[in-house]
């Protein structure tokens, strides 16, 4: 059997794609289904782009991403997250989404096991079985904020191991895994000798606390460092990831795997991203600080059940019955678009994204309200 047989599509997508087609026939949908921030791409970054199409820097590049910013990327990750990688070390990709995939197919052999944490974001599941591999979902606890356990670690880690998946901040639960979990997950790859692929894309949104990279903790041929400007610089439709890793045998394929799927990534969203990485996106985090407010203390005054998101822009909330029936009703009934948690391996959880503006968040959360007092 083909590995796509047992693939679904994207549930968000799905969704989003639902909420879209009511909102184009006049609906007052309240979407909050994509992990998209609504904030446009600052208009420096965009300039940056236009300047190198009329410079003409529409051609074929190095597919690994030009020079300029891999030494950019190397720059920006050693200032502002005390993160050390050269840009040899950097293969740039469409997006974060194109970087994990080259990563699972550069270390996975058939059958390989990628030891996840549920919830846990909806491709990766796909992107294993994709590359041929065997994904090992580890079911996590509310009661433990979702973070996982030593034991529930070393109760699925089998000789067939060969990556331990980490995504700390994480989507769906927007929950931060605390320094004591990642060294736990590091002695272990370490002493396994496991690769660790640490999904790092939302750890410029962070809001309580502060970011706790696996660089360091994981020895440095074991672990496959990914990261992207989506979602810190509103830039998802720019398609502009990155693989990290001082394995040179596993930056080699990944970097061969890139020239034969893709080549390069767009040439001016690279010249792009040479500005992002100088670019100050505290106003957005800010924004970002004051939605979460709002949205945590609605979901308390509603009485409702969750973590508190520390990072990303989520909010993972305990239903009652059928998480998927939940999601039909309240978007048939209050035109209010959500995910399920069984599209992230977690029954019984709703994910709201407040990557929207607060007006929004406040007319979404209104109808959501109604809905529950409804008996719903």
């Amino acid at each position: 059997m083909h590995p796509t047989e047992s693939i679904a599509p994207s549930k968000t997508l799905e969704i989003d794609a639902l909420a879209k087609k009511l909102l184009s026939e006049g609906k007052d949908v309240i979407n909050f289904t994509v992990g998209e921030p609504d904030f446009p791409t600052p208009s420096n970054i965009a300039e940056k782009a236009i300047e190198a199409i009329r410079k003409g820097y529409t051609k074929y590049v190095d597919s690994n991403g030009i020079p300029q910013l891999r030494e950019a990327i190397s720059k920006y990750l050693a200032e502002k997250k005390k993160v050390f990688y050269t840009p040899d070390d950097i293969v740039v990709s469409n997006g974060g989404k194109q970087a994990l995939f080259n990563a699972f197919s550069a270390i996975l052999d058939e059958g390989d096991e990628v030891l996840m944490f549920a919830p846990l974001w909806v491709s990766y599941i796909p992107q294993v079985l994709l590359a041929r591999g065997k994904p090992v979902v580890v079911k996590t606890k509310f009661e433990n904020n979702f973070v996982p356990t030593k034991d529930e670690i070393l109760n699925n880690i089998t000789d067939r191991t060969k990556v331990i998946l980490v995504n700390s901040p994480n989507n769906p639960t927007g929950g931060i895994y605390d320094r004591e979990t990642l060294e736990t997950i590091a002695k272990i790859a370490n002493e396994r000798n496991v690769f660790v692929v640490s999904d790092e894309v939302y750890d410029d949104l962070v809001y309580d606390g502060t970011h706790i990279s696996m660089y360091g903790l994981v020895k440095d041929e074991l672990l496959i460092y990914v990261n992207a400007f989506s979602k810190s610089h509103a830039m998802t439709g720019w398609r502009v990831g990155y693989t990290a890793t001082k394995n040179k045998e596993i930056k080699k394929r990944i970097s061969k795997i890139q020239s034969h799927v893709s080549s390069n990534i767009n040439t001016p969203a690279q010249y792009a991203a040479i500005e992002a990485c100088n670019t100050d996106n505290k106003p957005m985090i800010e924004e970002f600080k004051k939605r979460r407010e709002f949205i945590m203390n609605k979901a308390k005054e509603y009485g409702l059940e969750f973590i508190e998101p520390k990072g990303a822009f989520y909010l993972f909330f305990k239903v009652s019955g059928n998480d998927e029936e939940f999601c039909k009703q309240l978007l048939s009934e209050k035109l209010v678009a959500t995910v399920p948690g069984s599209a992230f391996e977690m029954p019984g959880f709703v994910r709201i994204s407040f990557a929207t503006s607060i007006e929004k968040i406040e007319e979404g959360m209104k109808r959501l309200g109604e809905f529950i007092r409804s008996g719903n």
